[in-house]
């Protein structure tokens, strides 16, 4: 089966208003879907019987049904011709063997997490949809979202699965708007069997971005297609985001994902070490265990870049080269890793500024907007709440609210504000203060 074809389910549920069911299946029952690509719908039918009788009898109510599904209006065309099966489609993912259940350390810290995946990667649809899992970068979601994928690839292999980044939905769309194609990235999205967003926190203060995400949930949701989500903090606490996408995140499963204690870091050290093929000696592995406590990512950065000093510089693996792979690892992180200083440094940069005048208590006119722009950076690239960052700018909470959401509406209305806060962070990101 090609799972395209569920748009024309749909389509055929809202006609079930007006049509009988039973007539509308007499004739759509082997109707399938061959593309729908830009705003035209190709349908394929088994005879020209068929196909005249959808045409004079049913072409009005089934355009009509596809306007109210994707709120543009749709063209059909009815095919007679043979064609081929597609099979199912993966769209941003790469098969990775890494990223599976059998890799994933379990420890008191992720099993509720792991549990769920497995959990919906066996039974998609089922029982926890959506399932949104949350937690700070480095500890896991990703790995979790490619084990579902893989898992339901191999049990459903007819399945379109569709992984994206939050910020790339966000770019999508707003390519597709400039292109005049957003029929058909409505189209690729509200397909999925599975669709799989890795931070969808990044959508949230983007208006439109959001409208298109609400109805992409619904149609999927009542598909009964699975959508997994990934945040770093649960919805409640997504304050840009919309009450009604917050609702509907909560609908399903929250699962929160925290820093590996101890013990499971000691078991993820030993096993990224073995997977690449060398032992590190215990006092090796306790080091780093007792040094890095809050990321995957840097310890498995670690054992790689031990093996590295040891195989192309030929050192002795010891307590000292450990402590020398953990400091590089952590510096050149931590480099990259938004703060607060290094947002006020950027925005200083950009606006030609003191830091010290961003935080100050002057209230010019080049200096306030300055101020509420990071003001509301901090909020978005970083874990701070509102009295944290009240502190960073010696205001209190109900002033750095104000601040966040004047920027917020200034970002939805202005192409000019949202330029500069793209290339705010971009330049945060990169390091480029």
């Amino acid at each position: 089966m090609n799972p395209s074809n569920d748009i024309l389910k749909m389509a055929l549920s809202q006609m079930q208003r007006t049509i009988n069911p039973v007539t509308l299946t007499a004739w759509f029952d082997d109707a399938t879907v061959v593309e729908f690509v830009g705003n035209v719908l190709t349908l394929h039918v088994p005879n020209d019987f068929k196909k005249e009788i959808i045409e004079t009898r049913f072409m009005e109510p089934l355009t009509a049904a596809l306007r109210e599904l994707f709120d543009d209006e749709i063209g059909v065309v009815l095919t007679t011709g043979e064609i081929e099966n597609p099979g199912g489609v993966s769209y941003g993912l790469t098969p990775d063997d890494e990223y599976t259940f059998d890799h994933f350390i379990v420890g008191n810290s992720n099993k509720f997490a792991h549990a769920a995946a497995l959990s919906v990667a066996n039974q998609p649809a089922q029982y926890y949809n959506p399932l949104f899992i949350y937690g700070q970068s480095g500890l896991g979601k990703t790995h979790l979202l490619y084990a579902i994928a893989a898992v339901i690839r191999q049990n459903h292999p007819s399945y379109r699965i569709i992984y994206v980044k939050g910020e790339d939905f966000t770019n999508e769309l707003v390519g597709a708007i400039q292109e005049g194609d957003v029929q058909n990235f409505r189209g690729k999205y509200r397909m999925a069997d599975l669709l799989l967003i890795d931070d969808i926190q990044f959508i949230a203060g983007k208006e439109r971005t959001q409208e298109e995400f609400f109805h992409t949930f619904n149609a999927l949701y009542e598909a009964k297609k699975q959508i997994v989500l990934t945040s770093d903090r649960p919805p409640k606490e997504i304050n840009t985001l919309e009450d009604r996408m917050k609702t509907r995140f909560e609908w399903g499963l929250l699962a929160d994902i925290q820093p590996p204690d101890y013990e499971t870091r000691m078991a993820i050290i030993q096993a990224k070490a073995q997977k690449i093929g060398f032992t590190l000696p215990p006092e090796v592995v306790q080091v780093i265990a007792e040094t890095l406590h809050s990321n995957v990512r840097q310890l498995e950065g670690t054992v790689k870049k031990i093996q590295a000093l040891h195989n192309l510089m030929h050192q002795d693996i010891t307590v000292e080269l450990a402590n020398r792979a953990i400091e590089e690892v952590r510096g050149s992180d931590e480099a990259l890793t938004p703060t607060p200083p290094k947002i006020l440094q950027a925005v200083a940069n950009y606006y030609s500024i003191p830091v010290e005048q961003i935080v100050g208590s002057r209230r010019s006119k080049d200096t306030v907007q300055p101020r509420q722009v990071a003001m509301y950076l901090v909020r978005e690239l970083t874990n701070y709440s509102l009295p944290e960052i009240g502190k960073v700018f010696s205001r209190d909470h109900t002033t750095v609210l104000h601040s966040i959401n004047k920027i917020e509406d200034e970002r939805k209305n202005s192409s000019e504000m949202d330029g500069i806060l793209k290339t705010l962070i971009s330049n945060i990101h990169q390091g480029t203060l």
